[in-house]
């Protein structure tokens, strides 16, 4: 690939993400940002992940051939109308949203389809900021485009090829039919993990007895539901009527699950969990998505003192490091009672051999 200059609109942890895998995987790149966090901006610039730091959105921005939209959706209208006086004929402007329908409005309504592609890399971190972004949180990620219909085949099938490079895999689709699928797979899951807790938590006796006993299963359906509260509120605002009609459709099959359990139905309930499991299992174990994979394993230890220390310290040994660490008390649906969890997956493959090769009974969790 020729010389490239691409501009950043933001510079948080996907858009950091995306300008350290543009460095490292395009040759020849140049990074313009502006941010309006100063310190984020200064560092980007110090670790040479961005060549020129731009004060406003200005004239800085016109030799851009890709302008990523990366700040908060909010800001998006005023960012296209700042973009629209200073992009030079031919950039393509694109953006990272996990909504597509807005962005699609406003570009419509700012003139600017014939040069905007939407995207969403399907990737993410419980840390935010540019501070944690890294390349190789978009390797291996499913990172959707969203042509508009006057984009041309040129621009679209450069525009992969450039995902391709920093090592995603573009996957193209219709912004609506995206919305759809994203409020299904992430944005409804979120929506019923909160549901789920502030229901335990309104049910719950005074001296707290659920909350003591919330581990196992319980606690892994509703991880998500610790995700930053400002962002899924507007998440939910943004593909309201999606996450509205599944919600009817979800709602309509607890009732179905509700009756079955009333009328004890025997054979129908089985065939309702033992379709879920089935369905469950043939999902592609990888890292990308929407919501974000964890690397965790379970292990059979003794209630010993000592035994955790053990574990831990065989671990670094072999020079792996624990994200964290935890123990199980609740067995009801858990094959082991220490759980670890790594940064990677093969982090997390090395230390099932390691801990194998020691004799411990080691379970991944799914």
């Amino acid at each position: 690939m020729s010389h490239l200059t691409c501009g950043f609109i933001g510079l948080g942890l996907i858009g950091g993400s995306i300008a350290r895998a543009l460095k490292e995987n395009v040759p020849n790149t140049k990074i313009i940002a502006y941010d309006v966090n100063r310190e984020a901006l200064s560092l980007a610039v110090k670790e040479s992940v961005v060549d020129a730091a731009a004060g406003a959105i200005d004239e800085t921005f016109s030799e851009c051939d890709y302008i990523f939209l990366c700040a908060p959706v909010k800001r998006n209208d005023g960012n296209l109308t700042a973009v629209k006086k200073i992009r030079k004929p031919g950039c393509l402007l694109t953006d990272v949203g996990s909504v597509k329908t807005g962005i699609h409005l406003a570009v419509h309504e700012a003139g600017l389809d014939e040069c905007f592609i939407g995207g969403h890399p399907m990737a993410g971190s419980e840390r935010t900021g540019f501070l944690n972004s890294k390349a190789a949180l978009l390797e291996n990620a499913y990172y959707i485009l969203t042509p508009t219909p006057s984009v041309s085949a040129e621009k679209l099938d450069a525009c992969r090829d450039l995902v391709a490079a920093m090592r995603a895999i573009p996957l193209i689709l219709d912004y609506r039919k995206h919305d759809y699928i994203t409020a299904a797979i992430s944005h409804l899951p979120h929506v019923v993990a909160a549901s789920l807790v502030n229901l335990v938590r309104e049910s719950d006796s005074e001296d707290g007895i659920m909350k003591m006993l919330a581990a196992g299963g319980f606690k892994d359906i509703t991880r998500i539901a610790s995700s930053q509260a400002g962002m899924w509120q507007q998440i939910c605002l943004g593909n309201r009527e999606n996450i509205s009609s599944l919600l009817s459709d979800y709602m309509a099959s607890l009732t179905v699950f509700k009756n079955l359990i009333d009328e004890k139905e025997e054979a129908e309930l089985y065939s309702q969990f033992e379709s879920a499991r089935i369905y469950r299992d043939s999902f592609i174990n990888a890292s990308s998505g929407p919501i974000k994979r964890t690397f965790g394993i379970s292990v059979e230890i003794a209630d010993k003192s000592g035994a955790l220390a053990y574990i831990v310290t065989l671990l670094a040994q072999n020079g792996l490091s624990i994200k964290n660490i935890g123990i199980t008390h609740n067995r009801e649906s858990d094959d082991g009672v220490l759980k670890l969890e790594f940064y990677n997956e093969k982090a997390m493959e090395n230390a099932v051999r390691i801990l194998n090769a020691a004799d411990y009974a080691v379970h991944i969790r799914s």
